[in-house]
């Protein structure tokens, strides 16, 4: 079957449908809600307000946070290095490392400074895993920040492998303070319009809030189990 085709669908709808004793349904129709309470929730926080729910909730989910901006970033993710002992970097190839001037300032500097980096290159496909598996820290832009929760929203692409926050033993996500949302709400909005104005979205999306952690067992927080065991948030002030 050729990549992005479907087959046999009406057949399969139809007979599920069948079963289901029911007509077929083929047009919805978004209800119209007559109350939205989930668009209430800060809604007229400002952005310097959302920086600090977003600082405040960084505690509840054990996650180092750190305010600063562009001049100061690199000596900034250098002291986290220094905590996290970093010695390997995996990274996206993403043109904001030149706007905040982490270019420069930061990835072509590291390795002079005996700190393996590693920018993400589809053409070499699993060999980017391979890497981000092994490396200290991971390193990536958040593309929204919602406040409530603490949570990075990550899009990702060729050029921006899921691995690099998934895979290395510590994560880092720089957050723009222009990306800053106050919750989910607003992020599903903003994917929605995208696909109702025919965009293309990301072909992963990503929703991280702190290292790793689960609470499975007794409802007793365990961080650290199956992900980057440390997290770090740096919010920057826009280029």
């Amino acid at each position: 079957m050729a990549a992005g085709q479907i087959t046999n669908r009406e057949s399969f709808l139809n007979t599920v449908a069948e079963k289901l004793g029911r007509e077929r349904v083929k047009t919805v129709t978004k209800p119209q809600w007559t109350t939205t309470p989930q668009y209430d929730v800060l809604k007229d926080a400002t952005p310097d307000e959302l920086v600090q729910v977003l600082k405040k909730h960084c505690e509840v989910i054990h996650t180092q946070f750190i305010e600063t901006n562009s001049k100061e970033l690199p000596q900034k993710i250098r002291e986290v290095f220094t905590q996290y002992e970093v010695e390997s970097v995996v990274t996206w190839k993403d043109k904001r490392h030149k706007e905040f001037g982490l270019e420069e300032g930061l990835l072509h500097q590291l390795p002079e400074e005996d700190i393996d980096v590693h920018i993400w290159d589809p053409a070499l496909k699993e060999k980017n895993r391979e890497v981000a598996e092994k490396a200290d820290v991971g390193i990536t832009f958040s593309d929204i920040t919602l406040a409530e929760s603490g949570t990075v929203v990550l899009f990702s692409s060729e050029n921006k492998g899921r691995s690099v926050s998934l895979l290395p033993k510590t994560y880092i996500a720089i957050v723009p303070k222009s990306t800053l949302v106050p919750r989910m709400t607003q992020a599903t909005a903003y994917i929605n319009k995208q696909v109702q104005e025919g965009e293309k979205i990301a072909s992963c999306i990503d929703f991280i809030t702190g290292p790793s952690n689960s609470a499975d067992i007794e409802l007793n927080l365990i961080v650290g189990v199956h992900g980057p065991i440390k997290a770090t948030y740096i919010l920057v002030e826009d280029k």
